[in-house]
């Protein structure tokens, strides 16, 4: 079956598809389509509107009409058209994200840890990946800048940025609706009012809302379905308000996400011997068997957090709101004055279920007992962190202007933050009898042990940490661009050079099992270029060449119990490309390749003397990073467009240390290192036909997308199942039907039918190797879907 439908849709993309064509300005590129040409896409990769062939700089633009045939929901639906990028959303969270460009982000969740993709919205810089997963209800565009960014967009940006862009007010007073409906109980209702100008013609408005839940895709028999892992409830809100008042132009921008339910199964996939032994022994003491799987499950037990009253939690919130305010000001035509200004919150109250089982029971150390062992409830690894939160305020200056052939940007750029998080654990460290002297018991102690609880083995240790931490981050910038375009070449010839300078200020406090508590703080600072030039062979094909640097920031670890301090992370990449245009607009091919060098790394490292007991981040990494993307697209005929788009990624660690626990020496293992959330392939494959009949249009596509395998963690030696963690090649197959422009008096009607995943592949989303604890898992992709939706607008 898998193969005879792989071969049906494969028949129907012979031919390549990419991208980079979706981001479009809606009349231009209706106006070309009309005629069987591709049209113009304007993109602010540089902080200005140009088109994207204009533009030195790998990226991949996608535009509001594909975002909402595709039904992009929300940031993890982006890298399967997108060269080279992953976004995958983290565990036990509602809200929480794991960004990679090229080899370069971060996977730590903490409300301190810095992003090495930057992602934007109207302009303004989300600071914490725990709340970049947010439902996508209103944009006209979303960018991916592939590459260091950090002259125009400053720290954390290393690996490149992600734009997010909302949609404007329309000038004319027009009104939306979506509903759709899918598997697993999957449904939503949208809507979009735009006011038009109401006073004069000045000042315009447009509200969108979204109300979305689903049951989750794994059935968890503990719980009913609304309480299943992955079932949730999302409400979403946005406003927008334009004021165009002669030489000044006013955008604010409010959004508004809550999330109410579970975030997806973690499945365990490995375990050790020791703890294979002793979970197994669950149903002997009155508890459900121990699942450990490498195949995905959808029949499953899954224990919620016990409270200290024995309240038992299975499900979490999460809130994500922000403000923008952009203010623009033309004194004359050949200078603009721009002001962006941005508050956001952020607030989680997670429930951490990362045991992938039911209640299990085993015998625990209990000195309430008369033989010190009782059999009770062995959490593998609960938790309840809450409250998790953030909020920041940021404050951006520019000058753009021209001044004979030379076009700048000048800026200043300040932010502020305020986070912290509160994370009870409840966790079963498991010991052999004579084990239990690593964990603090004297000999006396463990011999009554031994004595009173003859023939047992493995005993568990219930244990209950507690993790609070919290901390500020201040940073400031200056930075400036120019670029000089001689008319004496036509235009032909651009030179660009740019600057960034940028200072921050990080304090910390770790509490919670940490007394007395510990407070620290550190300062940073950075200076990072870009060189860029291009030249125009032909009206349609440019060559570019650019060298860019960027920096993420350093910082202080959380999940010390000691203030431990480590220096930013650089990179420097080269980059060459071409833009091309050619058969009277019908085809459209970019290519770049790459060479980026990023030192160090801030990686994991056992501390010194510890025995593996205490781990600390250091900078003892680094790496090259080669490859290339290439997008093209096509339009064979009126009607009919293809595209492809194909990204490679090769890592060469030049060094990575590593203490052995047990020798205390440092080792190089770069040789051993392997690249994280990073496949070394990507690609995108897919066709739409678009039929007229009569007013209506119907409309067909498919879209293949790969990726091959990922490993979740760099090393083995601190990841004992690391290849048990590996994400597997993917496949994946969608499709399309939609019939559009039904006339309904004034009003229009598209309905669509829709399948995503029609392979039923599974593959690891996020793995976490709880090495010390026992056991690894992960959490899986959803299985194949499919739904139905309808679109009203007047």
């Amino acid at each position: 079956m898998k193969s005879m439908l792989l071969a049906g849709v494969a028949t129907m993309l012979a031919l390549p598809l990419a991208t980079g064509a979706h981001a479009q300005e809606a009349p231009v590129a209706d106006q070309a389509q009309d005629q069987g040409m591709l049209g113009d896409i304007v993109v602010t990769a540089r902080r200005s509107a140009e088109t994207l062939q204009d533009v030195p700089v790998a990226v991949t633009a996608i535009g509001a009409d594909f975002i909402e045939r595709q039904n992009i929901a929300d940031p993890t639906d982006i890298p399967q058209f997108a060269p080279n990028l992953t976004i995958e959303q983290q565990p036990a969270s509602l809200s929480a994200a794991t960004v990679f460009i090229r080899g370069i982000g971060n996977n730590e969740p903490s409300a301190v840890s810095e992003q090495g993709v930057g992602v934007y919205l109207d302009g303004v810089y989300l600071a914490r990946a725990a709340g970049a997963v947010f439902n996508l209800i209103d944009l006209e565009r979303i960018e991916v800048l592939r590459g260091p960014q950090g002259t125009l967009f400053g720290r954390n940006t290393i690996g490149g940025a992600l734009q997010l862009v909302s949609r404007k007010p329309s000038d004319n007073m027009e009104v939306t609706a979506k509903a759709g409906y899918g598997r697993f109980n999957d449904w939503y209702v949208r809507a979009r009012v735009d006011t038009g100008y109401i006073i004069g013609d000045q000042i315009k408005a447009s509200i969108a809302g979204q109300h979305r839940e689903n049951d989750g895709w794994v059935d968890n028999i503990l719980t009913p379905s609304s309480r299943d892992p992955g079932a949730m409830k999302s409400n979403s809100f946005a406003l927008g308000l334009q004021g165009d008042f002669g030489d000044v132009t006013v955008n604010y921008n409010f959004d508004w996400d809550e999330r109410r339910g579970l975030a997806g199964f973690f499945q365990l996939v490995a375990a050790t011997p020791q703890a294979l032994d002793y979970y197994s022994q669950s149903p002997n003491f009155g508890g459900p068997p121990f699942m450990v799987d490498r195949e995905r499950q959808g029949t499953v037990q899954q224990a919620g957090f016990t409270e200290p009253n024995g309240d038992v939690r299975y499900s979490g919130k999460t809130r994500v709101q922000g403000h923008g305010l952009t203010v623009s000001y033309e004194p004359i035509p050949e200078l603009t004055i721009k002001s962006i200004t941005g508050y956001r919150k952020f607030f989680q109250d997670s429930i951490v279920d990362l045991g992938g089982n039911g209640v299990l029971r085993g015998p625990v150390i209990d000195f309430t007992s008369p033989t010190l062992v009782s059999v009770q409830p062995t959490p593998l690894y609960n938790a309840n962190n809450a409250p998790q939160k953030q909020w920041q305020f940021s404050q951006e200056l520019q000058a753009l202007g021209k001044v004979g052939d030379i076009s700048y940007l000048l800026g200043m750029y300040y932010f502020y933050e305020k986070s912290s998080e509160y994370n009870r654990q409840q966790i079963t460290l498991l010991s052999s009898i004579p084990g239990l002297a690593a964990y603090g018991f004297d000999q006396p102690t463990i011999d009554t042990i031994s004595a009173l609880n003859p023939g047992l083995g493995t005993v568990g240790i219930r244990a209950n940490p507690i993790q609070a931490f919290g901390g500020t981050s201040q940073s400031m910038a200056v930075f400036g661009q120019a670029s000089w375009k001689p008319s004496a070449l036509d235009e032909k010839l651009e030179i660009t050079l740019g600057g960034r300078y940028t200072g921050d200020d990080k304090t910390i406090y770790l509490a919670g099992d940490v007394s007395p508590v510990q407070r620290g703080r550190k300062s940073f600072d950075n200076f990072s270029w870009l060189a860029s030039g291009s030249y125009k062979i032909a009206d349609d094909l440019m060559v570019y060449a650019r060298v860019s640097t960027g920096y993420r920031s350093g910082g202080l670890n959380p999940r010390a119990g000691v203030i431990n301090s480590f220096d930013p992370e650089k990179a420097t990449a080269y980059e060459a490309g071409i833009k091309s245009q050619f058969l009277n607009n019908r085809v459209r091919l970019n290519l770049a390749g790459y060479i980026t060098d990023y030192s160090d790394l801030q990686v994991q490292q056992f501390a010194a003397g510890s025995g593996g007991a205490t781990s600390l981040i250091v900078n003892a990494g680094k790496v090259q990073l080669s490859g290339f993307e290439a997008e093209l697209t096509a339009m064979p005929f009126r009607g009919f467009q293809i595209d492809a788009s194909v990204g490679y990624v090769k890592s060469n660690y030049k060094s990575f240390l590593f203490r052995d626990p047990a020798t205390n020496v440092l080792l190089d293992v770069s040789d051993e290192a392997k690249p994280v959330y990073t496949p070394k392939w990507t690609i995108h494959l897919g066709a739409e036909y678009a039929y007229s009949i009569g007013d209506m249009t119907v409309r067909l596509r498919g879209d293949y997308s790969r990726r091959t395998k990922i490993y979740f963690n760099a090393l083995d030696n601190t990841a004992p199942f690391n290849e048990d963690l590996v994400s597997p090649p993917q496949d994946n197959v969608k499709a399309r039907l939609s019939v559009e422009d039904i006339n309904l008096g004034s009003g229009k009607l598209n309905v669509g039918l829709w399948g995503d995943n029609l392979l039923n592949q599974q593959r690891l989303i996020y793995g976490i190797d709880f090495g010390g604890l026992g056991f690894a898992g992960a959490t899986f992709n959803r299985p194949i879907s499919y739904g139905i939706d309808a679109r009203i607008s007047f």
